[in-house]
């Protein structure tokens, strides 16, 4: 079926301009300059008309760091693949890239087996993997080079979490070497996890156990120092690195002096850095805090770290905006830690909320609308080997397409969203703008009367390899 998008300001990385945008079946057949011949005989031919008068129309959104299912902390993420990826549909997003996870002791292939069975016939949107490495052993070792040809091209390691994910930087640098030969991207979980259980146990003996000692424990210097030694690491190895979830203004300072020195050096962050704060959040009365307990932390308000992360993103410094949703229920859940902050589940809910989030700093003047489509779409699709195919809108590329409406609001609540999770780490925030209509392959999966996708909409995505290396 072809449908004709028209009226609307087709927005890119590299500009905005008016244009119509034909698609035929699951990919765009073309981009036209209105009244032209060839709009018009594309009007004439197409089966639906779609009018986008006053509204930007963008590149699906691309979430590039999830957690669907995720078993943390004696408990599993609360919203399944189904349920996720619904919600990342509602709010702009056409792809998620998530993580299976090897523990200690596992296979890889086993581990990664188990993750394509959690989502096959499952997402609403398109997926992906990276793959998480919970031991780094020959046998692991061997494995990337495996899963590097079978689509899967990039590697998270921990320098958190002692005894569940943690690695050594012994480990970290083999990992590394691999990956600097066979063209992958190790992804880093960069936080000083041996010094902050001496931290947490230290804070827990003296009966500090609310869920402010969360971030209290896991200080932005010990952010800041495991982002310098994974860099040296990596550069030893002569392999890149993209550090996940950065937080702090110390991280930032390490990365930025990498990528000044011409390195292949890359970092996301999220919108709960962005928005939300260690005081007035985590340090919420009573036990409301654990709703914002994630790693990395929130940060101080008595700091600059909001506005240099804002910097970042403009100065290309932070790459992306991912949110690294690993929702947890307080009702059971986030409530395991109820006597202590240590058996808090990690994690915040957001898919649904990323455009929106990005999108409000481009209303505040902090990016502008090709910067909030390069950090949302653009950037992760050519980071994680999804290029052209995502993240663009152009003649062949997937008709993964937004409309977004400017004039419209979005009230974020509990009561509205469609993540499968009891609270909002976003409620009452007011966004200045809407998704209006998400098409996913050519087909509407989202407008104004509702959700028309079905789970299983969403294919597996075999990845090529990074095209930002250098």
């Amino acid at each position: 079926m072809t449908k004709l998008i028209k009226n609307g300001t087709v927005v890119s990385a590299t500009g905005q301009h008016a244009a119509d945008v034909l698609v035929d079946g699951e990919t765009i057949a073309a981009v036209l300059l209105p009244g032209t011949d060839a709009a018009i005989a594309a009007e004439a031919g197409a089966e639906q008309i779609i009018d986008a008068t006053g509204k930007y129309v963008v590149p699906g959104g691309i979430d590039a760091h999830t957690h669907m299912e995720l078993p943390f902390g004696g408990t599993n993420a609360s919203d399944t693949f189904e349920t996720g990826s619904r919600a990342a549909a509602w709010g702009g997003t056409t792809t998620i890239i998530d993580f299976a996870v090897q523990r200690y002791g596992e296979n890889v292939r086993d581990s990664l087996d188990e993750w394509f069975a959690k989502a096959e016939g499952e997402c609403a949107v398109d997926y992906a993997f990276h793959m998480i490495l919970g031991g780094v052993d020959d046998a692991a070792l061997k494995e990337m080079d495996t899963l590097v040809a079978e689509g899967i091209t990039s590697f998270k390691l921990f320098m958190a979490y002692p005894g569940v994910f943690y690695s050594d930087d012994g480990q970290i640098l083999r990992a590394m070497q691999k990956a600097s030969n066979n063209g992958a991207l190790i992804s880093m979980h960069a936080e000083n996890g041996i010094a902050i259980d001496v931290l947490a146990e230290q804070h827990a003996a003296r009966g500090e156990t609310d869920p402010i000692y969360h971030g209290l424990s896991r200080p932005s210097l010990l952010e800041g120092e495991a982002t310098h030694r994974a860099i040296q690491l990596a550069l030893v190895a002569g392999a890149p690195v993209y550090f996940v979830h950065l937080s702090a203004s110390e991280a930032l300072e390490a990365v930025a002096a990498a990528r000044n020195d011409g390195h292949n050096v890359f970092a996301e962050t999220c919108p709960q850095y962005l928005y939300l704060n260690l005081e007035d959040h985590l340090g919420a009365p009573g036990f409301e805090g654990a709703k914002y307990v994630c790693s990395s932390p929130l940060r101080t308000k008595h700091h600059t770290h909001q506005k240099d992360l804002w910097q970042g993103l403009r100065t290309n410094d932070l790459s992306i905006v991912a949110t690294d949703h690993c929702p947890f229920c307080m009702k059971d859940q986030k409530e395991l830690g109820l006597e202590d902050f240590r058996a808090i589940p990690n994690g915040i809910g957001g898919v649904e909320h990323r455009m929106d989030l990005i999108y409000q700093g481009v209303v505040m003047g902090e990016l502008t609308l090709e910067r909030w489509v390069e950090t949302c779409s653009t950037t992760p699709a050519r980071m994680f080997g999804l290029y052209p195919q995502k993240g663009v809108i152009a003649p062949g590329s997937d008709a993964d397409i937004v409309l977004y409406d400017p004039a419209a609001k979005t009230n974020i609540s509990v009561d509205t969203h469609h993540m499968n999770m009891d609270y909002s780490a976003y409620e009452g925030f007011e966004v200045d703008g809407k998704v209006d209509t998400v098409m996913s392959k050519g087909k509407i999966i989202i407008s104004a009367d509702g959700y028309h996708g079905a789970k299983g909409d969403g294919n597996y995505l075999k990845r090529g390899l990074s095209t930002y290396l250098h």
